[in-house]
């Protein structure tokens, strides 16, 4: 149905469409990770076009809509603060910045995705136990940024 880490299509993610990477809460640490590590004001089409390398997006672009939807959300939060660019030519853009906020908030979401991790480890042992089945090894990933070279 699925590969260990990235589904193999669209169609597969609809199959079960709760699978980890519609897990849309995690678009929030993607962006503020994004935003850390380029550690200047950014677009958000530069912040869409680099989340797809995450490894929560896998290669595939995100939807533009939703990671503005997020910025959005950030900025009113106090996370991320935004500012129109215009330039003498061309066209207005706004520029997200990381806030000290957004900076603390990244700082907690390392803990919570370790709380994370040992949650889905018990979901995944309960889930097992559930079907009568021993507990299948924890997938390997086959996304080629985590192959051997």
């Amino acid at each position: 149905m699925w590969s260990s880490c990235h589904p193999r299509s669209d169609e597969d993610m609809k199959e079960c469409a709760e699978l980890g990477k519609s897990l849309s809460r995690l678009s929030q640490p993607t962006i503020l990770i994004i935003m850390a590590q380029y550690g200047k004001p950014m677009h958000g089409y530069i912040i869409v076009q680099k989340a797809a390398d995450s490894p929560m997006f896998g290669g595939k672009k995100p939807d533009a809509t939703g990671i503005y939807r997020a910025l959005k959300r950030m900025e009113e939060a106090g996370l991320v603060t935004s500012e129109w660019e215009t330039p003498e030519e061309g066209s207005a853009k706004r520029m997200f910045s990381l806030t000290q906020k957004g900076y603390d908030c990244l700082r907690r979401w390392i803990d919570a995705l370790a709380c994370y991790t040992l949650t889905i480890e018990e979901l995944r042992a309960q889930a097992a136990t559930a079907l009568g089945i021993d507990l299948p090894p924890t997938p390997v990933c086959s996304h080629p940024r985590y192959e051997d070279d």
